[in-house]
């Protein structure tokens, strides 16, 4: 893993936190316990802060990074290569592939941005509900069967951190 100070500040990496060695993870940055970060994310706390909460998984190809505070909740998964220029992340949302939430946005707890959408500078999801689109617009409430699947592929990234820190193996 890259990980470096910048500027007297140093990242913060939690107990049982798996970071690809291809992952960069600059300065004034805090991630929680039981995380994985996969292959090519960038998490740049160069300009603001970036708190990442436990088993939390950021996906391949991410980039997180702000002029302010970035929060991201326990349990949220960020797919790959998705943008987080935003405010807020809340607890158990999922932020889908390709996604980018733009400055000062905010994705409320339990919420889900699907693949390839666009949430606009200081533009707010609420709580609970399915954003799409290019800008995101609500197109639903997030069910209790929504819930089940995150729930399950949330404890499917905590299993898989840690099968990576047990049994990845570079050869050659």
């Amino acid at each position: 893993m890259s990980v470096y100070a910048f500027d007297g500040k140093r990242p913060v990496v939690g107990e049982g936190t798996w970071v690809a060695p291809s992952a960069y993870i600059i300065g004034n940055v805090t991630i929680g316990s039981r995380c994985w970060i996969g292959p090519g994310a960038v998490i740049r706390g160069d300009f603001g802060a970036i708190v990442i909460g436990d088993e939390t998984a950021v996906e391949d190809g991410v980039v997180i990074h702000t002029p302010a505070l970035v929060a991201i909740g326990k349990a949220v998964t960020i797919g790959h290569s998705a943008v987080i220029h935003g405010r807020s992340v809340g607890d158990y949302a999922v932020v889908g592939m390709h996604s980018t939430l733009g400055d000062n946005s905010v994705v409320g707890s339990w919420s889900i941005v699907a693949e390839h959408s666009l949430v606009k500078k200081n533009q707010a999801v609420p709580d609970g509900t399915i954003y799409a689109g290019v800008p995101a617009a609500k197109k639903g409430d997030v069910g209790q069967m929504h819930r089940e699947v995150m729930l399950a592929g949330k404890q499917m990234y905590v299993e898989l951190t840690a099968r990576y820190l047990s049994s990845l193996e570079k050869i050659g």
